[in-house]
């Protein structure tokens, strides 16, 4: 774990994070620091009955996106698959099949790409991490993931691997 705050230089205790577990935190910039090196996961949910894909948006932004998280500290990339569906959707992923990895610069982060399949598309309830969701075939999502995105990178290599015709 990082020892002192890469901001301002304070030594980092550990705190509580609500849905994120114990998170390095920096006292004086009252902000939560995580470890230099992260790593996250990112998912393709699927409907198993019909096939339609998840795509969400987040944080004011008109785009859509992926399912996504960090990986707590301790957690198998595949529990967090299963938590970050679960918290930020209140579905249940089935099935699960590791896709890629890629490391994204911007944060520092390696992200491991999922397809996760859901039995239970119709209760979804999303969390406040969700502005908005949308249930899209295939080619839908496709054409509507954010453009030049990491996202949209992922998604495109899984479609194009497994065709449009994803049930």
């Amino acid at each position: 774990m990082q020892k002192h705050c890469w901001e301002c230089g304070a030594a980092l205790i550990e705190k509580p994070l609500e849905g994120e577990g114990i998170v390095p935190f920096c006292p004086v910039c009252g902000e939560y620091r995580f470890p230099m090196y992260n790593a996250a996961v990112s998912m393709i949910v699927v409907d198993e009955n019909t096939g339609r894909i998840l795509l969400i948006q987040q944080y004011g932004r008109p785009s859509y996106i992926l399912v996504a998280g960090y990986i707590n500290r301790g957690e198998s990339a595949e529990d967090a698959v299963r938590r970050e569906i679960l918290e930020e959707t209140g579905l249940h992923a089935g099935r699960i099949h590791f896709n890629r990895t890629r490391f994204f610069e911007p944060s520092n982060t390696l992200m491991c790409n999922f397809t996760a399949f859901v039995p239970d598309a119709e209760r979804i309830h999303v969390n406040r991490e969700v502005d908005r969701f949308r249930w899209f075939s295939p080619a839908e999502a496709r054409a509507n993931i954010r453009p030049n995105s990491l996202a949209a990178a992922f998604l495109d290599a899984w479609l194009d691997e497994n065709g449009l015709q994803i049930r």
